[in-house]
Parts: structure tokens; C-alpha cells; sequence
């Protein structure tokens, strides 16, 4: 840790709060571009974006100005040494002084005292802050939550809302698909274990592993396409959908590909996978990654999913992994749960829209699976329901029953606590 890494950290964050970038590519883009610590910096800055809610009730506290009257850059130094102290392994001193250090060197040398103060005093309260009585107020600040979020997983998911919680605030586990459909297991696995990079195997899925330590994205493995990430929760979705060999399977809303991946090994590779998606620029990463796996059965394709396609293909199986809220996957992607919910009311119409879209393309007796990276009923159940209620023609057939919980009927909805996954929504459906 030093003083510039501060600096990059609080500049990344200005990009992120101010000017709504993605938090992956704006790390992306710094982490390629500037000098730095990887390891602390991301740290930092991930840390910082998942507990905003709660650093900015500690500056409140502790600060004799309201954080609307601070400019963004010194608010994000506090940001910052708060989180150093409370949730870093950094000592106490040197979190301090670097961020005083870093108010200055960004320009704001008025400020060294008052950074310094308000730090100061957060540490001689034992790094404690009081939260509100009132519950909805303090699982808020305590999960760094939005109050309407808190308020909807407790309504909509009551036994279940607050281990939700717990998981925006927990860091994921890197999870990896091996590319069988080119390589031997077992030569992946060599491969792995000679750059002394630690696994673990999913004991519910075959080719699935969990990196324990390492970096293996520098990895010669991973550059010769002998694996790929994606979470268990994918994966689980492109073995719902029950693709078989020799098989035309048509990915609505496929970028930047994954799910298309894993369906190919499915089927050996034998078969066609029709990957589409709105853009172009999306449908090349579909094409690259395609390409660095080694799978011929790939096709890519621009289309707009909410718009009937006559070029395209009758196929026996159809996914729709479509546009949603994200409320499934915060722990990667922390800024989304600082959305506003009204941001999200008109997803449920889109997604109607492409499932009914995607309809058309299933022959008789075809299968059809529908599912989202959200926890919100909205996006779920209520168009999976509507669906059916105005498509008889179409029957609702359970899948992966041999996995239990949360398996068994058709549709599911995956939580954090199922499998340490992301949480995701799995309908699936049959033409008759």
C-alpha cells in the first residue's frame, strides 16, 4: 500500500459514483493503465463500492460536515482510510497517515486536517458506530444496503433475506468451467497443478472447479482455452436446459457467451449453437472466446431478441438468459444495488417481450428455458406465470430434480446459500 495507490483508488471510484461506470471495467482499465499494488487496489476499491452505505453512516458520524458539503474527492479519501480501518488488514497509523498523505497529493491540502480528524476519532471510538433501532434502517447501513432493497428481499424472500444480505457483502469464490470439449480432464488438471495454482471440485457438477489460490488467469492453461470462468449458477442453467448431441439450439441473448460454451460441451460439440446478441462489438467477445476454446459448433449472430427473426432456425432448444436487474450477481457487480428501483420497473415488459419472441423459434415438442441473474419476483415468477397463462401450447416441465433443493418443479430460484453461487432464476418449458 502507498500513497498513489489512494489516489488511483479514489479517481477509479470517481469514475464509478459519479460518472456510472462498471465497476469490471473501470478496474480494468486502471489495473491495465496505471502502476499499482493489483492486489490492494482492487481490494480497495471493490471494498470501498460494497460498503458505501456503511463508510459514509461512519464519516457522518465522526465528521463535523455533511458529506454533501464535502467535494467528491475528499469524501472519497474518507471513503477510503474508513474502510482501511474497519474492514483492511492495513495498520491503523499507515492507513491514516497514507490517506492524509493522499488529500494533498490529490490537491486538497486544506483538508489534511480534517481527514485526519475525522479518522482519527473513528479510531479512539474503537472503529465502533451505533445503527438505528428501527430494523430496516440498521440491516441497511450494517449490509451497506439500500432501505427498498432490504424492504423487498424481506417481503419477498423472509426466511432467506438476510444471509441475501450477507452475500452482497461477502467475496465470491472464483469459479471456473474446464473446457472437456477439447482438452483431457486430466491433462487440465496437469496443466493447473504445474503453475501451482490450488482448486477445489464442485461436488454437484462434473467440470466445474472453485480456485482456492493463485492467479490463473496468467496461467498458460487459460490462455490455450482449457477453461473459462463462469459461475455454478450458469452452469447449472446450460445443464438445465437438457441439450443433446446432434441438436439445433438457438441463445437469444448470448454475450459475452458463456452459457453457449458450456451448452456446446454438452453436446460434445456436436450439434449447433446459435449465439445472438443485440450488438455487434458483444457478439465479437462471443465469436473470440468461441474461437480461443476451439468450439466449431458456434455460430454467432446479431439480433434484436424482441423482434421475430424469420432467417432464424426452428430449434429443438431455445434460451432466454435475459436482461434484468442483476440483483443476483451484486457481489460482483457491488454498484448495481445503488440503483434506484424504479430503474427497473420496465425490465419485466422487455423480458416478456423476448420470451415471447423466443417462443416461435421452438419446434413442437422443443424446450424453451427462461432465466435471470435477479432475485426479484417481478422478473421472475410474475413472467414466467404470464407466460404460461397466455401460451397453452406451452407446458412448464421440471428439471435437475436430482439436485434437491431448490430443484423440482418448473422453475427455481438458486441462492447464494444453495451452492455459494450467484442468485438465479431457471424456468423451463416444453412446446405440446
Amino acid at each position: 500500500m502507498n500513497t498513489n495507490d489512494i489516489c488511483l483508488c479514489v479517481n477509479a471510484l470517481e469514475k464509478t459514483f459519479s460518472k456510472g461506470g462498471y465497476s469490471n471495467i473501470v478496474l480494468d482499465v486502471f489495473l491495465n493503465r496505471e502502476k499499482c499494488d493489483k492486489k490492494f487496489f482492487t481490494a480497495l476499491y471493490y471494498g470501498v463500492i460494497e460498503r458505501k452505505i456503511t463508510l459514509d453512516h461512519i464519516i457522518a458520524q465522526y465528521s463535523s460536515k455533511p458529506a454533501d458539503k464535502l467535494d467528491s474527492k475528499v469524501l472519497q479519501v474518507l471513503r477510503c482510510g474508513a474502510y482501511m480501518l474497519k474492514f483492511m488488514n492495513v495498520p491503523q497509523n499507515a492507513a491514516v497517515n497514507s490517506s492524509v498523505e493522499a488529500v494533498k497529493q490529490l490537491g486538497f491540502t486544506s483538508a489534511k486536517g480534517f481527514v485526519n480528524g475525522v479518522l482519527r476519532t473513528f479510531l479512539r471510538a474503537n472503529l465502533d458506530y451505533t445503527v438505528p433501532m428501527d430494523e430496516l434502517h440498521s440491516f441497511s447501513i450494517i449490509y451497506s444496503a439500500p432501505l427498498w432493497l432490504v424492504a423487498k428481499w424481506r417481503a419477498e424472500y423472509p426466511e432467506d433475506f438476510i444471509s441475501l444480505l450477507q452475500s452482497t457483502v461477502t467475496t465470491p469464490k472464483t469459479t471456473l468451467r474446464l473446457n472437456t470439449a477439447r482438452f483431457d480432464k486430466n491433462d487440465i488438471i496437469s496443466a493447473l497443478e504445474s503453475e501451482s495454482i490450488s482448486f477445489s471440485f464442485s461436488d454437484i457438477l462434473d467440470d466445474c472447479i472453485f480456485i482456492e489460490s493463485g492467479s490463473v488467469f496468467e496461467t498458460e492453461a487459460f490462455k490455450r482455452g482449457m477453461l473459462y470462468v463462469q459461475d455454478i449458477s450458469s452452469q447449472l442453467c446450460s445443464k438445465a436446459l437438457g441439450a443433446v448431441e446432434g441438436s439445433t439450439i438457438l441463445d437469444v441473448c448470448a454475450a459475452p457467451g458463456g452459457k453457449s460454451f458450456t451448452v456446446a460441451q454438452y453436446i460434445n460439440d456436436n450439434g449447433r449453437v446459435i449465439s445472438c446478441d443485440l450488438h455487434e462489438k458483444r457478439v465479437k467477445l462471443i465469436k473470440s472466446g468461441a474461437d480461443r476454446l476451439g468450439l466449431d459448433s458456434i455460430e454467432t449472430l446479431v439480433n434484436d431478441a424482441t423482434k421475430l427473426n424469420e432467417n432464424i432456425p426452428m430449434a429443438d432448444f431455445v434460451l432466454c438468459d435475459v436482461v434484468c436487474s442483476g440483483l443476483g450477481v451484486i457481489s460482483k457487480k457491488p454498484e448495481i444495488k445503488y440503483k434506484s428501483e424504479r430503474d427497473f420497473e420496465k425490465l419485466p415488459h422487455i423480458q416478456k417481450s423476448i420470451l415471447n419472441t423466443s417462443k416461435n423459434y421452438v419446434k413442437k415438442g422443443g424446450f424453451l428455458l427462461y432465466s435471470t441473474c435477479t432475485l426479484n419476483k417481478q422478473e421472475n415468477e410474475a413472467v414466467v406465470k404470464d407466460f404460461l397463462l397466455k401460451n397453452p401450447d406451452f407446458e412448464g416441465v421440471p428439471f435437475l430434480e436430482e439436485l434437491g433443493e431448490p430443484f423440482g418443479a418448473y422453475y427455481a430460484t438458486v441462492l447464494p446459500k444453495h451452492f455459494s453461487s450467484d442468485g438465479f432464476f431457471i424456468a423451463k418449458f416444453k412446446r405440446v
